[in-house]
């Protein structure tokens, strides 16, 4: 039986470390823990909670280089993505914080006043793509409000969680912060425990298990669930900054982000000199491992989700695509910048997402196709829309969370429709969702 998970550095295949795996029948034993602390977390006041929070991340600072170098290593990122990441959890911590005590205030309404109390105690169950930053972004409203947190990071990057929790907690008052290791069954294990609250960032297949699972105890739910964006490109664009936009939004984190562009819909009038610019743009994109200073684009993060790229790839192309840029012949870990043209409706990563440094470009008519193909699908988290004239008419016809006219969609609150999101993080009404709303009259 597994008794460690070992994380390995996706450039090379090499151990970079390891960690316990949390035996299941612990679980009941760290609830027990996570609601004693709870009892006494709760009764500080917010400016209390924060100070401890405010001390704990300064704790971690004087350690950001070896948190940088270890997420590198870890998760494939170079090390301007990765020290990006450590200094904004770091750094925005304060700044969070502060947002989620504005929330907390009790409002005055015609029932009465509105009071905002902790839940319990919230799992948090992140994701491997931004190690840190994802479940930092529900960790700190969740421990603002009062509730005590146990994280279960992905099996993927378990080491840079580690440390990072490590030195959080040597500051917080003991259990307030907990953290799990494992696989699927940790999981499982953790949203079935006495939790009130479940906090996750992952796949729809796993986010409809822990729906399930959470409907026995009817559990508070916030859940990111994946996208496929669109992008729509009207004939009156600015042509040059949609198509740098396209590459940077299709390409960022090697793909491997929810809200990365991955269904661009440009009008036919435009489309050639739309595709030249692509070409242009995303040849001079490196690809190569984290520790050299030219790497743009990075390996990715395990050979499963690797050959789930290239099937896409294959697959577009197997249904009409024509190649611009890179196509199949990719290195070892590595997928090269692809760029694709007369992407099908009918191709897989036109429905799915395929999360890889793919940008997929098809041509439209009228504004009205345009709308309907970035609308048909079952994910709804960003998309955004370039152009002029009716920019904001199309905008707002667009059935996702997030939409952003001529720049990347906003992120504060974080949320998605359809089936990319239940519940939703970040902006004061986002921070409220992890308390217990109380009206006194």
């Amino acid at each position: 039986m597994e008794k460690t998970i070992k994380s390995y550095n996706p450039a090379t295949g090499e151990i970079v470390g390891e960690v316990q795996i949390t035996p299941i029948e612990r679980i009941p034993e760290i609830m027990h823990k996570s609601h004693d602390a709870q009892s006494k977390w709760k009764k500080l006041t917010v400016d209390e909670r924060i100070d401890y929070l405010d001390r704990a991340t300064q704790n971690a600072a004087p350690f950001s280089q070896e948190l940088i170098e270890l997420l590198s290593r870890e998760m494939g990122k170079d090390l301007g993505r990765s020290t990006g990441e450590v200094h904004g959890v770091i750094g925005g911590t304060s700044y969070m914080a502060a947002e989620v005590k504005k929330a907390l205030v009790p409002q005055q309404s015609v029932g009465g006043t509105i009071h905002y109390d902790p839940l319990g105690v919230v799992a948090v169950i992140s994701p491997w793509n931004y190690p840190l930053a994802m479940f930092n972004n529900l960790m700190i409203p969740a421990l603002v409000a009062g509730n005590t947190v146990v994280l279960k990071p992905s099996e993927e990057t378990p080491m840079v969680a580690e440390r990072y929790i490590e030195l959080l907690n040597e500051v917080l008052p003991q259990n307030v912060l907990q953290i799990v290791h494992g696989r699927r069954e940790v999981g499982k294990a953790l949203v079935d425990a006495d939790v009130q609250m479940i906090a996750f960032t992952g796949s729809q297949a796993a986010g409809r298990d822990i729906m399930q699972r959470a409907a026995k105890g009817i559990k508070r739910l916030v859940m990111e669930l994946g996208g496929n964006d669109p992008m729509i490109v009207l004939p009156d664009a600015d042509m040059r900054h949609a198509a740098r936009y396209a590459v940077a939004a299709s390409l960022e984190n090697s793909g491997q982000m929810c809200t990365s562009t991955e269904r661009i819909y440009v009008h036919s009038s435009i489309k050639k000199a739309f595709e030249e610019e692509v070409i242009r743009v995303a040849s001079q994109y490196h690809t190569g491992p984290w520790d050299d200073e030219r790497t743009q684009v990075f390996p990715i993060i395990n050979e499963k989700q690797r050959s789930k790229i290239i099937d896409h790839i294959q697959n577009a192309i197997d249904q009409g695509a024509k190649v611009l840029l890179g196509g199949t012949k990719h290195p070892d870990r590595y997928i090269e910048p692809t760029v694709l043209t007369d992407v099908s409706e009918a191709a897989l990563m036109s429905k799915e997402e395929t999360f890889g440094p793919v940008v997929s470009i098809s041509g439209y008519e009228t504004k009205e196709e345009a709308i309907a193909r970035a609308n048909n699908s079952i994910y709804g988290l960003g998309a955004s829309v370039f152009g002029k004239e009716g920019v904001e008419e199309v905008a707002k016809q667009l059935e996702a969370g997030m939409v952003g006219i001529n720049k990347t969609a906003g992120s504060s609150p974080w949320v998605g429709a359809k089936q990319s999101g239940f519940g939703y993080h970040g902006s004061i009404d986002g921070h409220r969702q992890f308390t217990q709303v109380k009206v006194i009259s």
